[in-house]
């Protein structure tokens, strides 16, 4: 719980040292944080109706697709 804390306390500083210097841009800043919280809630009602399952093959492809990505850039980067 402490880093939570710590974590959201040096983005709220990191927040206020970019934005009192200009280099936040809000409007795009705002609509991420709106999908974001639109994302979370949709994927914590969908875990809820469809249960443990569906979390742990939702997350398997989820690694596998990863999997497969960072070896298609590595094997092209080769």
């Amino acid at each position: 719980a402490m880093a939570k804390v710590v974590n959201a306390g040096t983005n709220l500083g990191a927040l206020v040292v970019f934005g009192a210097t200009g280099h936040v841009w809000w409007l795009l800043g705002a609509g991420m944080a709106v999908c974001n919280v639109a994302g979370a809630a949709l994927g914590a009602r969908m875990a809820l109706r469809r249960g443990s399952g569906f979390v742990r093959v939702v997350l398997l492809v989820v690694v596998v697709a990863l999997v497969a990505k960072l070896g298609h850039d590595q094997w092209l980067a080769g």
